[in-house]
């Protein structure tokens, strides 16, 4: 009998092929509610605001739509795919394409009258401005 080391991040791996398997498997009529790919995402607080960037390469100003309602921020659209022309052959493919939503909710301190969405060179950036009463105060303290 011999001895296998066992490796960790083997077993994340043999988990992730598993569960690649199990949603690819399913009929895309089946499935509704999934999108075809997710955008990659930061979240930054400053104190005057929230920022979100979302990387969009290749993806048309036209094909987003971003809404803030209810304090969830909904950003989705579509990256197209491109089609095989006479002369061009695609080796391989690893980009997603198709449509894409992504929802986040977001603090209650959000002033949504005044948020403000920003596309430029594939990057989506979405302002949501806090509150002034949600704004941190700074109180001087006397030490006596």
């Amino acid at each position: 009998m011999n001895i296998v080391k066992w490796n960790p991040l083997r077993e994340l791996e043999d988990m992730q092929m598993r569960l690649n398997r199990f949603f690819t498997e399913v009929p895309r009529s089946e499935r509704p509610f999934f999108a075809d790919w997710a955008p990659a995402v930061d979240i930054q607080e400053t104190p005057k605001e929230y920022v979100l960037k979302a990387d969009l390469p290749e993806v048309k100003k036209e094909d987003v739509k971003v809404a803030l309602e209810n304090g969830i921020l909904t950003v989705e659209g579509e990256r197209h795919q491109e089609k095989e022309e006479t002369g061009k052959k695609f080796h391989r493919v690893e980009r997603a394409y198709g449509k894409f939503v992504r929802r986040f909710e977001m603090p209650t301190e959000i002033d949504g009258g005044t948020a403000q969405a920003d596309f430029k060179e594939g990057v989506l950036t979405v302002r949501l401005p806090k509150t002034v009463a949600a704004r941190p105060k700074t109180i001087e303290l006397k030490v006596a």
